[in-house]
């Protein structure tokens, strides 16, 4: 499956590989051993999805004080896909957890690959408005709601107020312009002080997406790639390759490299990504108070982009066999029910997850100014602009597309022709599609 080989991206773009070290190597979920107020679930990374978790049991126990919540910690998200993928391929589903955490990009390429391994919960009592379209569309597969969300990978454009001050701008100066403006201003950053204004790593191939996003288009069209003929992304990389020569971005080699060298080693005066590196950003103690963020730039600028890099949401299998606990469980805590604040502030509060929940995003927890961030109050300003990234076409094959496409970056930044390095690009995920990575 090239979409599933391709997960090795994955967690650059839902908290920066922030798994845990400690996996459970699982053996299987013994659901059959659970009481009528128990349910399992598989997640990763004790640090973020695991604490959410956690608060959503505490939560759920205000309306069933037995109510518990078997937590099977995996050391990633691939061990989750292996796991249906084991499972699939014996037809042999009693081995799965009740519920299961899954990647919002890998979920389409399972549910239509093995669609006899879930449950829908287009019954359960959520308002679906309630939520980010945007982080529905990863779910919402065939007309039929899938998952409920956890956190929410809104892209926020965070920059070094005080660098800025330095070279005689604000942060209102990055705010709503356009790529070419911001390229003037990180060149003029660079001369002034040394630093990029700001980096990504080579491997993750998420730039690409993420601008594209703001634009409001996709690298795909009617569920076949589209990049050669596609103006837009032509532009954008346009766009990379001159943000590259003019010193404005560096391309870490690899996900270590970008967090340790570029954003803990002070090498860059902003940073571009999902909001799940916030706490890579706080790290560096010495820069508390120095941090504020906005939105992404775009193209032709006078206008604010708004895009989502990374995040998951929360699955039940076919071997659940109490699905109506699992549903009011899910609507009570992550999808906006009574105990969603509770779980929301507590997931913010242990995990640093935020919610893509807009009513849950309106709490004081929410509210509040955080010092690192110069006392911005940025977690309600991420739910509000996760309310308003554009809905565009999903593949099951993006993680193929992005391998292509990042390939196409480095042929280009060594000389290629941009169409001809699309080129080849289009046509090798064209031959992923029709070799059956189904």
């Amino acid at each position: 499956m090239g979409t599933m080989a391709a997960t090795a991206f994955a967690g650059c773009g839902s908290g920066g590989g922030k798994t845990s070290d400690s996996g459970s190597g699982d053996k299987g979920a013994n659901t059959s051993a659970e009481d009528a107020h128990t349910l399992s679930v598989y997640a990763w990374d004790a640090n973020f999805n695991i604490p959410a978790l956690k608060a959503a049991e505490k939560a759920y126990q205000k309306k069933d004080k037995d109510f518990k919540l078997n937590v099977i910690e995996q050391t990633q998200s691939s061990d989750n896909e292996q796991a249906v993928t084991l499972a699939a391929s014996s037809k042999k589903y009693d081995a799965l957890p009740d519920i299961m955490l899954f990647q919002d990009h890998s979920i389409e390429n399972f549910v239509n690959s093995y669609p006899d391994a879930w449950q829908d919960v287009n019954d359960a009592k959520i308002n679906w408005n309630d939520f980010s379209q945007e982080k529905l569309s990863f779910s919402t597969i065939k007309d039929k709601h899938y998952g409920v969300p956890v956190d929410n990978g809104t892209v926020i454009s965070a920059y070094r107020v005080d660098l800025l001050q330095q070279c005689g701008y604000t942060i209102k100066d990055l705010t709503g312009i356009s790529w070419d403006r911001f390229i003037e201003i990180g060149e003029d950053v660079y001369n002034k002080t040394g630093k990029y204004l700001f980096s990504q790593n080579a491997d993750g191939n998420d730039l690409p997406y993420m601008m594209m996003q703001a634009e409001g288009q996709s690298r795909f069209k009617d569920g076949k790639p589209n990049f050669v003929n596609n103006e837009t992304l032509i532009k954008v990389m346009e766009t990379i390759k001159k943000m590259q020569d003019h010193h404005v971005l560096y391309l870490a080699n690899n996900w270590t490299d970008y967090t340790d060298q570029t954003i803990k080693g002070d090498m860059v005066a902003g940073v571009i990504n999902g909001n799940w590196i916030i706490p890579t950003i706080e790290q560096v103690k010495d820069n508390s108070g120095k941090w504020e963020i906005t939105t992404m730039p775009t193209l032709a600028g006078g206008k604010d982009g708004y895009a989502a890099n990374g995040g998951s949401s929360l699955y039940i299998t076919a071997n659940c066999k109490k699905p109506d606990l699992a549903k009011d469980f899910l609507a009570y805590t992550f999808g906006g029910g009574e105990g969603s604040q509770e779980t929301y502030d507590g997931a913010l509060k242990d995990g640093g997850v935020i919610t893509t929940c807009i009513s849950a995003g309106k709490s004081s927890a929410y509210n509040d100014g955080v010092a690192y961030f110069n006392n911005q109050p940025i977690y309600s300003t991420i739910v509000g602009m996760g309310a308003k990234v554009p809905v565009v076409e999903q593949s099951r094959y993006e993680y193929e597309a992005r391998t292509q496409i990042g390939t196409a970056i480095q042929q280009v930044s060594q000389g290629t022709d941009i169409k001809e390095a699309l080129k080849t690009a289009e046509d090798q995920v064209n031959f992923t599609m029709q070799g059956g990575a189904k």
